[in-house]
């Protein structure tokens, strides 16, 4: 077999009809481009709406939650013993809310090799004093050299720095909503009051915008010493152990591991996030879905245009085969056509489909919920590429692959014949 030969005569039949085979071969860089852009921004989204979230959320939780009293008094009824209790008529009983022993366990996360960092964390409800006015709201005590390194805490302070709340005694960053209901400016000082009617003084020191609003109305966050303060508490005073995994899949056992482990309640990110998840894999399978479709349809025209020049060169072929050329000689140069178009097609495609990426990502995106995004977001994953330019070569070899068949069939006496 010359192959030499055959990709000349697959080179003259494409120019013969160039038109024909510039229109295939745009309708395959149309595809691709827009497989490429459609999937870079869609995950790009993906990653974008995740993040606000995932990113902030710790892959394990461990904190003493409220549970219904396991010693009811039904349980201690004899003939009741063999059923199942549903019956729950003492409710839950108090229950120390920090973790017991922090320290140690602590020191124990942090040598897990399967632990990239811990954070220490407090909740305190508190009660923000505005004039006369009351506003219910969180104070989250935070370890911020920590918050930054694991969670990000620092790309979403607005206004100050976060470290402030440790070098400022006594201070506060604030959620962006919070601070307009209580008209507070950065240098102001609120005051707070607790459960138990305690009144303090703090000094603002920034603000943070975390993208989800009814977060920004009520949270706020201050150093753990300073939380520490406010509730009246020592510095062992702990309510929640946040950690973050190597793996971010091996979450849920770790999670039941360290429930059983220090006696502590333990919640993984993938229960507690699980329709941020169901949400991506949606966007990501339509994207996909999308940018097939569009591949699958620039291949049916492939299809077509191959169909039309096997009419169109009845002759040639049959003087191919009476010259000496087998059916799969034919059947390679149809072929040879069909990838010909999907190469140059999908390379061209792949380099529009990077520059249609870079122009989203330059196209401005300013809102007041997301202050830290300033474009659209566009993921520039190598794996699109690679998807995109395979999907094009198949999808044209199979539209090429039928043709090619017909035309290895063509019988030259019956077409001489006719002539």
């Amino acid at each position: 077999m010359n192959y030499k030969l055959i990709v000349r005569i697959a080179v003259a039949l494409s120019l013969a009809r160039w038109k024909q085979t510039l229109v295939a071969a745009v309708g395959v860089t149309f595809s691709i481009t827009m497989f490429i852009a459609l999937l870079g921004f869609m995950n790009g989204l993906n990653d974008l709406l995740d993040g606000l979230i995932l990113n902030r959320t710790p892959h394990v939780r461990l904190f003493n939650d409220i549970k219904a009293n396991m010693q009811q008094p039904i349980n201690n009824i004899s003939e009741f013993k063999t059923g199942h209790n549903f019956i729950y008529s003492i409710k839950p009983t108090s229950r120390r809310e920090e973790i017991y022993n922090a320290a140690p366990i602590l020191k124990t996360i942090q040598q897990d090799a399967r632990v990239l960092g811990v954070a220490s964390k407090i909740a305190a409800q508190v009660f923000f004093n505005a004039g006369t006015i009351n506003i219910t709201g969180v104070i989250t005590g935070i370890d911020a050299d920590v918050e930054n390194r694991l969670f990000h805490f620092s790309d979403y302070v607005v206004n100050g720095k976060s470290q402030d709340i440790i070098t400022t005694a006594n201070s506060i960053i604030l959620g962006k909503g919070l601070a307009e209901k209580l008209v507070a400016n950065v240098g102001d000082v609120i005051y707070v009051t607790t459960p138990q009617g305690e009144i303090f003084s703090l000094k603002v020191v920034g603000f943070f915008q975390s993208g989800l609003q009814e977060l920004d109305n009520t949270q706020s966050y201050a150093s753990l010493g300073t939380t520490q303060k406010i509730l009246g508490k020592g510095n062992n005073y702990i309510t929640a152990i946040q950690v973050k995994l190597k793996n971010i899949n091996l979450a849920p056992a770790v999670a039941k591991e360290y429930a059983e482990l220090f006696q502590v309640d333990a919640e993984d990110i993938q229960t507690a996030n699980s329709q941020f998840e169901t949400g991506s894999f949606v966007r990501t399978l339509i994207s996909y879905a999308v940018g097939i479709t569009l591949l699958i349809v620039a291949g049916f025209g492939i299809y077509n245009i191959l169909n039309m020049m096997i009419y169109e060169k009845m002759d040639s072929i049959a003087i191919l085969k009476a010259t000496g050329f087998s059916g799969i000689d034919v059947n390679h140069i149809f072929i040879l056509i069909a990838l010909s178009i999907g190469v140059s097609g999908g390379i061209v495609g792949l380099l529009f489909g990077f520059l249609l990426s870079v122009g989203i990502d330059q196209i401005p995106f300013n809102t007041a919920s997301l202050p830290t995004v300033k474009t659209y977001p566009v993921n520039y994953s190598i794996y699109f590429y690679l998807i995109g330019f395979a999907f094009s070569l198949f999808t044209t070899f199979m539209a090429g692959l039928f043709p090619a068949r017909k035309a290895s069939r063509v019988d030259p006496v019956i077409i001489i014949r006719g002539k």
